[in-house]
């Protein structure tokens, strides 16, 4: 299914503490997104309100983010929410126990995607910002067993790269190299 065009050109937004957002990476998840969930659902979007949450709720979908809470020690939010779906979108590797969050979510329907640990770069963790990290850098195997773990059956997933317009043998190996991972699970009853 294509995008609108308005998605095609994603542009930088302005409070963001990043240089830019990929475009790819966010036409490839809205994409999956629409394939999987009616834009009628209540969303509970781990993490702050952030650009692409905004462009959830242009395309149609109700959706709320937590406020910023630390989700290894709250998660009143994830237990307090009657949503129809919670997604996850490069939230996971930023916690220390996803396990114990993914245990605790009453909704029957969950989209998460991660970037992928790549073999040619170290774990990122900003010089600036004590709390952006990531502990865990998955790779799929991985997700997938956690998941299964914690009561949920993975229904449908995809891998895609991400390009970038830098010279060098990493940019050169991530044109091939698989970075995101996203999948589609429903909570086994």
């Amino acid at each position: 299914m294509p995008l609108p065009t308005k998605y095609k050109f994603i542009k930088p937004h302005k409070l963001t503490m990043y240089k830019y957002y990929p475009k790819k990476r966010y036409n490839e998840t809205l994409r999956f997104l629409k394939k999987h969930v009616p834009t009628n659902s209540n969303l509970l979007d781990l993490g702050v309100e952030n650009p692409f949450s905004k462009i959830m709720k242009e395309e149609g979908f109700k959706v709320t983010n937590t406020s910023g809470e630390d989700l290894d020690e709250n998660l009143a939010p994830i237990i307090n929410s009657d949503c129809d779906v919670v997604t996850a979108f490069e939230i996971l590797e930023h916690l220390l126990n996803p396990y114990t969050l993914l245990k605790n979510i009453k909704a029957n329907k969950i989209i998460i995607s991660i970037p992928l640990r790549l073999w040619f770069s170290p774990a990122y963790k900003s010089k600036t910002d004590k709390w952006d990290r990531h502990y865990h850098e998955f790779e799929d195997w991985q997700l997938d067993w956690l998941l299964e773990k914690t009561g949920w059956e993975i229904i449908d997933s995809k891998k895609w790269t991400n390009p970038v317009k830098k010279i060098g043998i990493r940019p050169f190996l991530r044109l091939f190299t698989n970075r995101y991972y996203i999948v589609y699970a429903e909570k086994v009853s």
